[in-house]
């Protein structure tokens, strides 16, 4: 990780639509850090096999792209961008033909392996005091001794409003289920529904977004 001795992980782990993005995004605003979507990437990954002709549902084939992967993303909460093979694909990889098949790629444990290290360089690159990083094993496999580990969930009918929202071109009834498959393809591989020893849990169902990074930022402050 970071070898600033000071340097503060936050750790967010949570369900799609659960507000991981936008609230993590706006705490590391808050507090002064970087911030890491680590979502972005597979997303990445998934949009590079895609434009390839890669069989997202065949494993080796996945695994065998691994090494052609251009990624880089901006981890300044003020310059957000995703790149992937030297293009700007920030709002690419939000298009349902990437949310239809990112759990394919996500699943493969050589993909997850080849993320973690991928996340862990990002982290220690960071010229902040810290960073807020998102996603789905983060309080566990990504960063298991970040200072601030937090779950945060929703109820799923908030999660389905605020998927929609933030996702393009896809009706309520898609949207709803392409949610449901995601949870259920991703819960497979990690669980990212219940908090793990040491990770609180913050349920923003009847919280609105500011009330809601007031309580992460809040956290984080007592954790520091």
């Amino acid at each position: 990780m970071n070898k600033n001795p000071s340097f503060v992980v936050v750790a967010v782990d949570g369900p799609a639509g659960s507000g991981k993005s936008s609230v993590s995004k706006a705490t590391a605003r808050e507090l002064g850090f970087d911030y890491l979507d680590t979502g972005a990437a597979y997303r990445g990954f998934a949009l590079h096999c895609l434009e390839r002709g890669v069989d997202t549902l065949g494993p080796s084939d996945v695994i065998e792209t691994l090494p052609r992967f251009e990624y880089s993303i901006g981890i300044d909460p003020d310059n957000y961008f995703v790149k992937v093979d030297s293009e700007i694909v920030t709002n690419d990889i939000r298009e349902p033909r990437i949310t239809g098949v990112v759990s394919n790629i996500a699943r493969v444990p050589e993909v997850r392996q080849y993320m973690v290290d991928l996340f862990r360089s990002i982290i220690a690159g960071s010229e902040k005091p810290g960073i807020v990083v998102e996603g789905r094993d983060i309080t566990t496999v990504v960063a298991p001794d970040a200072q601030a580990r937090i779950l945060l969930t929703a109820s799923e009918e908030a999660r389905m409003e605020r998927r929609a929202a933030e996702l393009s071109g896809e009706s309520s009834a898609t949207t709803a289920q392409q949610l449901s498959y995601r949870d259920a393809q991703d819960s497979k591989v990690v669980d990212f529904m219940n908090a793990a020893d040491g990770v609180i849990t913050i349920d923003s169902t009847n919280l609105d977004f500011d009330q809601t990074v007031t309580a992460v930022a809040s956290f984080v402050r007592s954790s520091m």
